[in-house]
């Protein structure tokens, strides 16, 4: 049986880029120039593998202490190159980061004249993951082109373009407005070559003044302004880059839910026939028939039998039949009501209707 002969460790490349010191390409050609040495030992070639025993030097400073892996959201400001250093003498964006922001690279390029969202990040490893094609996560850009072109105009871009023998994926474009000479685009696509929309539109006859970048998969520019950083908490970050997790909330699938089940309406139990018509009768009655009180009762059924109700009395008065409204107009003077009598003069020395002595005080 073959014993297995891989060396134990990394590759130093890939450790020096772990470290936060470079990428893997900037790595090994600082390995290439000499100027990083293991054991004491200057290398030239990246084809050897360390482990946390050696001691490994870069132009004599140690390696920095290995941390956990961090990202920041970054405005990049028109105007800056996105490069650690420029042959030209430019501003970069390194050059314009807080002072007490730690060694950082960043994830991916934006042009000279482009702005927006730029990630930033201590960890090498993390920074070529985010940036291999496999990622697959979504770029948005807004873009301003000087024209007034109409959709169909867009349709190649959205089939795919070759532009100087470089063929261009299929990019999501949307015609969001058109104000004055210029029109808003709103273009995402899922691979960062090199000018790639610039190139594109100029293909079709048209001309960008104006590029941000507002998304980097599940990272959004949000309210940020130009020259601000601010850091991806430790725990969305674990949540956008854990094993299993949706990487991309476009791509995530949206949260399904059965179907909605009417609930059946409580039914009143069938009527009989002539029962619906019997009971509005009886409602109709209750609500039109005037209640019976002892003041509006006919108190002609309290007269004793035998005895006739004097006459004028309001027990004698015969019925009109309406029981609401004024009363009825007598038909003769004979059958108006006489006036009530006037009480009889008491007779002298009758006590009858005398007033009644005050009582004695009780003693």
């Amino acid at each position: 049986m073959a014993e297995n002969t891989t060396p134990e460790g990394d590759r130093i490349a890939k450790v020096l880029s772990r470290r936060g010191v470079a990428s893997r390409r900037e790595a090994e050609r600082l390995i290439e120039a000499g100027k990083v040495k293991v054991n004491g030992k200057t290398i030239t070639s990246p084809a050897l593998n360390v482990t946390d025993k050696d001691k490994i030097t870069i132009s004599g400073h140690p390696l920095p202490v290995l941390e956990p892996p961090r990202l920041w959201l970054y405005y990049k400001p028109e105007g800056l190159v996105t490069s650690a250093s420029d042959e030209k003498g430019r501003d970069t964006v390194f050059d314009h980061l807080p002072e007490d922001l730690p060694r950082v690279m960043s994830v991916g390029r934006l042009d000279l004249n482009s702005e927006g969202l730029l990630l930033l990040t201590n960890d090498g490893e993390l920074k070529r993951r985010l940036e291999l094609p496999s990622t697959g996560w979504l770029r948005k850009y807004r873009v301003r082109i000087n024209g007034n072109p109409t959709d169909p105009d867009l349709e190649p871009l959205r089939k795919g373009i070759t532009v100087d023998g470089e063929r261009f994926q299929p990019m999501h474009v949307t015609l969001d407005r058109v104000q004055g000479a210029n029109a808003w685009l709103t273009i995402g696509l899922r691979e960062g070559k090199n000018r790639e929309i610039r190139r594109a539109i100029n293909a079709i006859g048209l001309i960008v003044n104006r590029l941000i970048r507002t998304s980097y998969g599940p990272f959004r520019l949000g309210d940020l302004q130009p020259g601000q950083v601010e850091e991806v908490r430790q725990r969305v970050l674990k949540d956008q880059l854990g094993e299993g997790g949706a990487t991309d909330p476009e791509e995530a699938p949206a949260r399904r839910r059965g179907p909605t089940i009417a609930r059946p309406a409580a039914q009143k139990p069938r009527l009989k026939p002539g029962e619906a018509l019997k009971d509005l009768s009886e409602t109709w009655q209750k609500a039109t028939t005037r209640r019976r009180t002892p003041d509006s009762a006919d108190t002609a059924d309290r007269t004793p039998r035998g005895r006739a109700a004097p006459e004028g009395d309001a027990r004698s008065a015969k019925p009109t039949g309406k029981p609401f409204g004024k009363p009825a107009a007598p038909r003769s003077a004979a059958d108006a009501p006489r006036p009530p009598r006037k009480p009889a003069a008491p007779r002298p020395g009758s006590t009858r209707n005398a007033p009644r002595p005050p009582a004695k005080p009780g003693k």
